[in-house]
């Protein structure tokens, strides 16, 4: 088992990295994080709904994702709830306080997919969340320690140099742990550094001599393997710094699946940068309204913050404005919520771009989904036939007035059907469909209809690196890093 510190040190990452070296040297290994808290989500061939962060990791081990890998997904909404998706499915809306009398039988399912991923496979690499010693939860977690006991899994705690105070951070943990917890404890992994690893030694023999837990290896600090993040984060990058386009991604609150948009990091001529506040959003060549887990709520704070101002002044000014899922519901005239799923007012005020208007529903759609372009004006002129993959996962339909549909998706689901919409003008345009820039051939048209809107050459060349390419990096960097054998050791021996 992986623990960390604490949240953002490096936990899935490394346990993505193990998955790899595994399975490169012929291990059968799976993932599994019993419960995660986190926006970014992914649709399973089932249509089950789970973590990214355990997709990332399946990938690594050259498996398809299934839920067993992530039983529990909670994903934040508004007014401090979270909708809790148990087994791919959302099972109850509460807040924290009715969420951990649930935890014993949320356990118990845990448990259960657990042992049918150690049935299945020689090796099960399960991962932690934030620190395992959160006083106030330890008696009610069911995520880090009470997994190891439950599945006698040896653990290797992460620290993060980085951020600064890793002895004290590993030291602190260690010593915050009853001890039975200690005892499961079989080593330290220090993440993210960078310098001179002769100046570190001292340290790390010192950490050694205090705990009697060995340090199993340094990770380096990398930036240059992109594999998803587990949930949102904002990337302070300004407009204009680098790249030849400037893309505009408005930060939600509440914003979900972000990773829609790190092929578009990735890409090195491409300067894509978050906004959160009105004075950020700078000259874009194109604004991006992503998908949202409070589509009404996040359309208010819009409203509030004085970005749906900004956002129609430069859509006033014919700068091309792009809805995913829940930004596609806040395109429309109107919103409407019979069920009262997000309001107590039953319907909410759109941006008003495109006439259409979007009825909330009880159920959630959960699909992966392929499909093809049919826009053939504005942005997507001579585009109408491109192949588009996709997942969606929204709560809601969307019904538009003399609108040209945005694709055609085909699944073996559902019955064929139109998708988005687009304005008269090609300009304005809105889909459920996400992952659209995975899409090599969407994306490369899609670059270059903006160059070419803003008067720039193209180019045909992608700077997104092959995803087996990335694990593979990943996991020579982090095989040279730590000590495999005896990490080795430590599996076969247990606890």
């Amino acid at each position: 088992m992986i623990q960390g510190t604490g949240s953002w040190v490096g936990k899935s990452v490394i346990t993505a990295a193990l998955c790899r070296i595994f399975h490169e040297d012929g291990v059968r290994v799976a993932p599994f994080k019993s419960q995660n808290m986190a926006l970014n989500s992914f649709v399973t061939k089932d249509g089950a709904e789970m973590g990214r962060a355990q997709v990332v990791q399946a990938e690594a081990a050259g498996l398809e994702p299934h839920v067993d890998m992530n039983p529990i997904l909670l994903k934040p909404e508004a007014d401090a709830r979270s909708q809790v998706v148990v087994m791919g499915k959302p099972a109850f809306t509460m807040d924290a306080r009715d969420y951990y009398k649930k935890t014993p039988q949320l356990l118990a399912t845990a448990g259960a997919a657990l042992d049918r991923l150690r049935s299945s496979y020689e090796l099960v690499i399960i991962e932690g969340a934030g620190s395992p010693v959160e006083i106030n939860l330890k008696e009610r977690e069911i995520v880090n320690m009470r997994v190891a006991r439950m599945a006698g899994a040896p653990v290797l705690l992460v620290g993060d140099i980085d951020k600064g105070g890793v002895f004290a951070s590993l030291v602190g943990t260690l010593a915050l742990l009853d001890e039975e917890e200690k005892r499961y404890v079989k080593g330290f992994i220090i993440n993210k550094f960078r310098g001179d690893l002769e100046i570190l030694k001292p340290g790390l023999e010192q950490l050694e001599q205090l705990t009697s837990v060995p340090v199993l290896g340094v990770a380096p600090y990398f930036h240059d393997i992109l594999l998803g993040e587990e949930d949102s984060i904002y990337h302070r990058r300004r407009a204009g710094k680098d790249g030849d386009l400037n893309i505009a991604v408005i930060h939600l609150p509440h914003i979900s699946n972000s990773t829609d948009f790190e092929p578009l990091q990735q890409e090195k001529k491409v300067n894509l940068y978050y906004v959160k506040h009105a004075g950020e959003i700078g000259h874009p060549d194109i604004i991006i309204i992503p998908g949202s887990k409070s589509t009404i709520s996040d359309l208010e704070s819009l409203r509030v913050s004085g970005l749906a101002r900004a956002v129609l002044g430069k859509a006033g000014e014919g700068v091309p404005v792009l809805g995913i899922c829940g930004g596609f519901q806040m395109l429309g005239k109107v919103i409407r919520d019979p069920h009262g799923s997000e309001s107590t007012t039953g319907q909410t005020e759109g941006l008003g771009l495109l006439d259409m208007e979007t009825v909330f529903e009880r159920d959630k759609t959960t699909r992966q989904v392929k499909g093809r372009l049919l826009c053939r004006h504005g942005l997507f002129q001579g585009a109408r036939g491109l192949e588009l993959e996709g997942y969606e996962i929204h709560m809601g339909k969307t019904y538009s007035s003399g609108l040209s549909p945005f694709c055609r998706i085909e699944s073996d689901s559902c019955a064929a059907y139109d998708d988005g919409a687009v304005d008269s003008r090609g300009q304005v345009f809105g889909t459920y469909l996400h992952g659209l820039f995975n899409n090599a051939g969407f994306r490369s048209y899609f670059l270059n209809s903006l160059r070419r809107r803003s008067g720039i050459s193209e180019d045909c060349a992608t700077t997104v690196p092959d995803r087996e390419e990335a694990f593979s990096r990943l996991a020579s960097l982090v095989r040279r890093s730590l000590k495999m054998e005896e990490i080795r050791r430590i599996i076969e021996r247990g606890v």
